[in-house]
C-alpha cells in the first residue's frame, strides 16, 4: 500500500499578492457596495444622479421606465454628462464616471463646484451599477450633440459615439438604461412598493419636479408632482388624527453663518398623534436615510428643548416628573429633508447619516422656530406638553416597578466616582476615563442626569492570570466593580446582575498607542472576570477623535479648532473650509494627542453626546468563548512571548502603525 505523500503547504510569496483593478472589487464583494437582496439600490444610484441635477436647479422632469425585457431606464432633463476628454485621465469623462470607483463631479466642493449639495458622494454609485449589470447604455444630450456609450459587466463594449442633435432630439439631459445581472442578487425582481415610495418621495422633496414611472408590462403610468411639499405629504401618509396642527418650517445658512456652509440646513413637517404607528421619514440631499441618523437626532433635540422650555416657562411640569427627549418624541410623526455640504454616511447604501454637525445644524433651526410657534399658540403648546408629561409619567412608573425588585444592600461607592442623578438603568452609563485631566473635562461636559465618570490613574493591572479572590487587592479594579454594582465571576457562573447600576459601561481612552493599551487591559478585565456583562451587551468602547484641524479666521468667522473622528470627517471639514474660501494649506492638521487637551464642550460634542459620538458594542462576534480565550492568552499571558512573536510575524502587515 502506497504511503500518502505529505501535502506541500501553500507558498506565501510576492506572487501571492493580487491587486484588484477597476471594478473587480465590486464584482468579487458586491455586498460591500450595495444591497444584494434585489437590484433596487443600483437603480437608485442612477436615480439619485438625476435627482442631484434637479436639486442643483438644472432639471424639471425625471422618468423611470420598467421595460418588458427586465431592463430599467432613467431619463432626466439636466445638463447631460460631459463627454469630452478628461484633462488628466485622457479618457472621455462619461466613460470615467461609469467605470472608475471614486470618480465624479460631486467631490469638487469649492465655490465654483458643479454640485454644492448632492446625495452621490462616495463616487462609487453608478460605477457599481455598471459593474453589476449585464448591459448598460448611457446617452447624453448636451451642447447640441448626442453621445452614446455601451458597457457590459463594467467594461466598454461599444465605444463612445457622438452625433449632432436632430430636430426630434431633446436639447439636454441624460438617459441610462440598465440590465441588472441576476447572478449578483438573491431576487432579480424590483420591489414595486419600495420603488413607488422612493419615486414619490423624490417628488415630495423637490416641489415642482415631475417624477414619472412607466411600466411596459402592465401598461401603467404613474406621475407625481407636488407643489405643497412636506406638509401635504405627511398629511396623506399620517396614521391617526393630529393632537395639534402640523408644525412645519425650514432654515438654511447664509454666507455669513459662523458654523455652517451657505445653503446647509433643513425643512421639516411634524405631527403629534395619540395613537397609530408614527410615520418617520428622513432624507439628506434627497437620499432616503431609512435608519435615520444625526439629522433625525437634531430634529429630536430641537423639538425636545423647545417643548421643555415652553413647559418651564408656563410651570406645567408636576413635581417629581423628569422629562426626557423620548417623552416628547414618542408620538411624533415627521418628514425631514436636510441639506448637508459633505454628508458622511454609515455604509455604502447610505441608510444612516453619521455627520456629527448635522445634529447642531438641524436643532439650531428647529428649536427657535418651534419655541416661537408654541408661544404664539399657547393652547396647542399645553396640549403637546400634556402628551409629553403623560409619556414621562408612564415611563417613570415602569422604572419604579423594576427598582423595587433590587436588593437593598448598598456598597459604599468609590470617592472618585462622579455619579449620575438618574436611577434608570436603561439610560444610565458610566465612562471609565483614562487620567484625571480627561476625567475633569468629562465631569464638566457630561449629561449629569444619566452619565457617570470614573477616572482611572495610569494603566490598569493585567488581570488575565490574577485569581478572582486577589482582584480586590488592586484599588482601581475594586472601584470599577463597586461602581458597576456587579461582582467578578466566570463564564459558567450565574452572577446576580440585579445590582447593575449602568446599562452601558464605556471604556474611554485616548486615540494613541497608550490609550489602546489601556483599552486592551480593561477589555481583558471584563472578558476574564465580568464575561456576563459582555454577553448581555453592557460593555462599550468609545471612539475619541483622531485629528484636530486648526482653521484660520475667515471673514467674520473666528479661528477655530475642529475635531474629526476619522478620515471621512476630516475630508468633510476641509471641504467646508474650501467652500468658505480658505486657501489650500492655510489650515493645520495634527494627529490628536489626548482627551485631556479638550474642553468640556468639545469632549461632549465628539465623545459623550449620544447623538454624535461613536460608541462600539463589545461582542464576541463570530468566535466562540474558547477561541477568544485562546487568542487573549496569546496576547496577555506572561509566558506567551514566543506565541506573541509568531502572531506578530504572521499578521504584522495587516495593521496600520501609529508612529
Amino acid at each position: 500500500m502506497a504511503t500518502k505523500q505529505p501535502t506541500t503547504p501553500p507558498q506565501y510569496s510576492e506572487g501571492s499578492i493580487r491587486v484588484l483593478k477597476g471594478l473587480e472589487p465590486v464584482k468579487q464583494r458586491p455586498g460591500m457596495y450595495t444591497r444584494t437582496d434585489n437590484p433596487l439600490h443600483i437603480i437608485q444610484e442612477v436615480l439619485d444622479n438625476a435627482a442631484d441635477e434637479a436639486l442643483a436647479g438644472h432639471g424639471k422632469k425625471i422618468s423611470v421606465t420598467l421595460h418588458s425585457d427586465g431592463s430599467v431606464s432613467i431619463e432626466d432633463d439636466g445638463r447631460g454628462i460631459p463627454f469630452g476628454m478628461h484633462p488628466e485621465e485622457k479618457a472621455p469623462v462619461i466613460e470615467l464616471v461609469f467605470t472608475r470607483l471614486h470618480a465624479g463631479g460631486k467631490f469638487d466642493k469649492g465655490s465654483g463646484g458643479a454640485y454644492s449639495f448632492s446625495g452621490g458622494l462616495h463616487g462609487v454609485g453608478v460605477s457599481v451599477t455598471n459593474a453589476l449589470a449585464k448591459r448598460m447604455e448611457a446617452t447624453s444630450h448636451r451642447e447640441g450633440q448626442v453621445a452614446r456609450l455601451v458597457f457590459s459587466g463594467g467594461d466598454v463594449v461599444e465605444k463612445l459615439t457622438t452625433r449632432k442633435q436632430e430636430s426630434g432630439d431633446r436639447k439636454q439631459g441624460t438617459t441610462v438604461r440598465v440590465w441588472p445581472d441576476a447572478k449578483y442578487f438573491e431576487s432579480s425582481a424590483l420591489p414595486m412598493n419600495e420603488l413607488v415610495h422612493l419615486l414619490r418621495s423624490k417628488a415630495v422633496l423637490m416641489p415642482g419636479v415631475s417624477v414619472t414611472l412607466i411600466n411596459e408590462k402592465t401598461k401603467d403610468t404613474q406621475n407625481w408632482l407636488y407643489k405643497g411639499g412636506l406638509r401635504d405629504y405627511l398629511m396623506q401618509t399620517l396614521h391617526g388624527d393630529p393632537v395639534i396642527p402640523l408644525f412645519e418650517g425650514d432654515g438654511y445658512a447664509d454666507s455669513n453663518h459662523d458654523s455652517f456652509a451657505e445653503g446647509e440646513g433643513a425643512a421639516w413637517a411634524v405631527a403629534f398623534t395619540e395613537d397609530g404607528q408614527p410615520v418617520r421619514e428622513s432624507y439628506v440631499n434627497l437620499i432616503p436615510t431609512s435608519a435615520g441618523g444625526t439629522h433625525d437626532s437634531g430634529l429630536r433635540d430641537g423639538l425636545f428643548n423647545a417643548v421643555k422650555s415652553f413647559i418651564e416657562l408656563h410651570a406645567l411640569l408636576p413635581k417629581g416628573v423628569k422629562l426626557l427627549p423620548e417623552d416628547v418624541f414618542a408620538r411624533a410623526s415627521y418628514v425631514l429633508s436636510a441639506k448637508v455640504l459633505d454628508p458622511q454616511f454609515q455604509g455604502q447604501i447610505k441608510e444612516r447619516l453619521n455627520s456629527r454637525d448635522a445634529v447642531r445644524l438641524v436643532s439650531s433651526y428647529v428649536r427657535p422656530t418651534m419655541e416661537l410657534w408654541l408661544n404664539q399658540h399657547v393652547e396647542y403648546g399645553k396640549k403637546l406638553a400634556e402628551l409629553a408629561i403623560k409619556a414621562a409619567q408612564t415611563r417613570q412608573k415602569a422604572g419604579q416597578k423594576v427598582e423595587k425588585r433590587k436588593g437593598s444592600g448598598v456598597a459604599v461607592l468609590p470617592g472618585k466616582l462622579t455619579d449620575c442623578e438618574s436611577k434608570d438603568i436603561a439610560h444610565n452609563e458610566v465612562f471609565l476615563v483614562e487620567g484625571d485631566s480627561a476625567g475633569g473635562s468629562a465631569k464638566m461636559g457630561r449629561d449629569k442626569e444619566s452619565q457617570a465618570i470614573l477616572p482611572l490613574r495610569g494603566k490598569v493591572l493585567n488581570t488575565w492570570e490574577v485569581e478572582r479572590d486577589r482582584l480586590f487587592a488592586n484599588n482601581e479594579i475594586h472601584d470599577i466593580s463597586v461602581a458597576i454594582g456587579v461582582d467578578p465571576h466566570g463564564p459558567n457562573d450565574s452572577p446576580d446582575l440585579s445590582g447593575l447600576r449602568y446599562g452601558k459601561v464605556c471604556i474611554l481612552s485616548d486615540a494613541d498607542v497608550d490609550g489602546s493599551h489601556i483599552q486592551v487591559l480593561l477589555l481583558t478585565l471584563f472578558f476574564r472576570h465580568f464575561p456576563k456583562l459582555i454577553e448581555a451587551g453592557h460593555v462599550f468602547v468609545a471612539r475619541p477623535p483622531l485629528f484636530r484641524v486648526d482653521a484660520p479666521a475667515r471673514g467674520k468667522k473666528p479661528a477655530t479648532k475642529v475635531y474629526a473622528l476619522d478620515e471621512g470627517e476630516l475630508t468633510a471639514i476641509l471641504d467646508k473650509l474650501r467652500k468658505d474660501g480658505v486657501t489650500e494649506g492655510k489650515w493645520s492638521i495634527s494627529r490628536f494627542k489626548g482627551l485631556g487637551e479638550m474642553s468640556a464642550e468639545q469632549l461632549w460634542d465628539t465623545t459623550l453626546n449620544p447623538d454624535t459620538r461613536r460608541l462600539m458594542p463589545v461582542q464576541l462576534g463570530l468566535l466562540d468563548f474558547a477561541t477568544t480565550e485562546g487568542l487573549i492568552t496569546q496576547l496577555m499571558g506572561k509566558g506567551e512571548a514566543a506565541a506573541r512573536r509568531e502572531l506578530m510575524e504572521l499578521h504584522g502587515d495587516s495593521i496600520e502603525i501609529d508612529v
